[in-house]
């Protein structure tokens, strides 16, 4: 029901009104906004459920550890489920994608209910489990509390850090046609103190679980091995409560479930009166089985529990909801047509050497802090140029696109410098880019390029469709090794030594290369 109602706000907020033939009010759209963020999290009933369950128990919690963490758990969790949505609003995520907004939410989630429910759980079992107290309480208290203000620091760093970013990075002026902060690194070096306040949450943190450990050593250490036994019962199966194929899916939960499937399939990937008949076949599936269940609840519950004593219906079930929720987004996506979706842009394949760079660039984790998706935003467009195409990366794997943006954007780097700034750029950032924090690659001056490992990586890329030809082993070697000399010849007139074969020539292959696509006549991107 609560999914139910979702879809319905969630087509009033962002739905194809052009079907209705009018444009729905502001003040309505809002409130579909409204009430879908609020069912997009039922989660949050889980929290809520969590932290009721310790009414009667909040005394305890000035002096039981296990309850500090699952409580704060449980509240983190609540927080993360609220943030997700909210950084699911357009506006919120132009803000805050690509910055340290989004790791900041991340890791209020891993840190603080994740970290925080397995301390609770390991402080729990450990004296249970060797029969012996907690060796130290006071420590899992102030594990409790570093970890506690770890986080917070940590969260509020990435948070500062990450709505400066966006609002710096996304400023513009007269009249948004100029960048207010055209150098990237005028953002990178006013959020440096965020950074090291983030180290600092972090290493609270970690101390806290240092501390962990070293209490459950101590609370483990000296505990006797117990011998003994224990009887267990074993309840005889019942046949009455087998359920049968019959009684499995033609049952009315499956019915209903199946029909209001259906129908929500028409409504969300149907057009015109398929997606209104959709939403109305939905709607009365809805009501339906509503009122069947009312009308003969004591059905549905005694179907439900037999299914969970009955191993394969209730395996097939499962298996047929996972698979039927995975094929929905997995069919669309596979069955898409490519030609209609590469817009006026289409990427051209690697050449050995650039490929060999490619896989360089993956190594070294360049795509953790540049990214290769320019969005269609105006300030994205006026820093890094024109928008990216979906065409442009239909033949990357994996593709590049990124999620952080420590550095600029690479989606145009080709041809935007000479090989010479590369070379300058990995071997010794700060004397081209002034305050920088990107690390240096001396490895790649002195080491060798694999180009025996291009074959294999070819005709792997062949079979993902990847246009390349049915090169042999030596025709890949001699391609990578024409343009490796041409980049190397480059540099000897720019005054920088390097051999065809170091690394760093393939990784300058492949950063020139990148934004050089093919363009493609409109017609036909669009034919069928």
């Amino acid at each position: 029901m609560i999914h139910f109602w979702s879809l319905v706000f969630v087509y009033i907020w962002a739905g194809p009104h052009h079907l209705l033939n009018t444009a729905l009010p502001g003040w309505l759209q809002a409130l579909g906004m409204t009430f879908s963020l609020m069912l997009w999290a039922p989660s949050w009933g889980g929290m809520l459920n969590g932290l009721l369950t310790l009414r009667g128990a909040w005394g305890r919690l000035r002096t039981d550890p296990v309850l500090k963490f699952f409580a704060a758990g449980v509240t983190f969790y609540g927080m993360a489920t609220f943030e997700g949505p909210l950084l699911a609003i357009k506006s919120v995520n132009a803000l805050g994608h690509y910055t340290d907004w989004i790791i900041g939410h991340v890791h209020g989630g891993t840190l603080g209910w994740n970290g925080f429910m397995a301390a609770g759980m390991f402080y729990w079992l450990a004296p249970r489990l060797w029969n012996r107290p907690l060796h130290s309480p006071a420590l899992a208290n102030l594990h409790f509390w570093l970890g506690l203000v770890g986080i917070l620091l940590y969260v509020s760093a990435m948070w500062t850090s990450g709505i400066t970013q966006g609002v710096m990075l996304n400023a513009t002026s007269e009249g948004g046609t100029v960048l207010t902060y055209p150098n990237f690194l005028d953002t990178l070096n006013t959020i440096k103190p965020m950074m090291l306040m983030r180290v600092i949450g972090g290493g609270l943190y970690l101390t806290g679980f240092l501390l962990l450990a070293y209490n459950l050593g101590r609370t483990i250490a000296g505990a006797a091995p117990v011998n003994g036994t224990i009887e267990v019962y074993v309840e005889a199966p019942d046949p009455a409560a087998a359920l049968g194929v019959r009684g499995t899916l033609a049952s009315a939960p499956v019915v209903f479930s199946a029909l209001g499937l259906l129908s929500a399939c028409a409504w969300l990937f149907g057009g015109g009166l398929l997606n209104l008949a959709g939403l109305f076949a939905t709607s009365a599936c809805v009501v339906l089985a509503i009122a069947h269940y009312q009308a003969r609840a004591r059905h549905w519950g005694d179907w439900y529990d037999r299914l969970l004593v009955n191993l394969a219906p209730f395996t097939v079930l499962t298996f047929l909801a996972v698979a039927i929720g995975g094929l929905i987004q997995i069919i669309p996506t596979v069955t898409v047509n490519k030609a209609a979706n590469v817009e006026d842009r289409l990427e051209v394949p690697w050449t050995p050497l650039e490929l060999a760079g490619r896989d360089l660039y993956v190594r070294e984790g360049c795509y953790l802090c540049h990214s290769q998706m320019i969005r269609t935003l105006v300030p994205d467009v006026l820093r890094y140029g024109d928008y990216s195409r979906l065409g442009e990366s239909i033949y990357d794997h994996p593709f590049q696109w990124g999620s952080k943006r420590t550095g600029p954007d690479l989606a145009r780097e080709g041809g935007r410098y000479p090989h010479a700034w590369h070379y300058d750029h990995l071997l010794d950032p700060r004397s081209t880019s002034l305050g920088s924090i990107m690390p240096r690659y001396p490895w790649l001056f002195a080491h060798d390029t694999d180009v025996g490992a291009l074959k294999g990586k070819i005709d792997v890329l062949r079979t993902l469709g990847v246009p390349y030809p049915s090169w042999s082993a030596g025709e890949i070697a001699a391609a990578a090794s024409g343009q490796a000399k041409e980049i190397a010849r480059d540099l000897r007139t720019q005054q920088r030594l390097s051999a065809p074969e170091k690394e760093i020539v393939a990784l300058i292959a492949y950063l020139q290369k990148l934004g050089r696509s093919v363009r493609v006549p409109t017609t036909a991107a669009r034919a069928p």
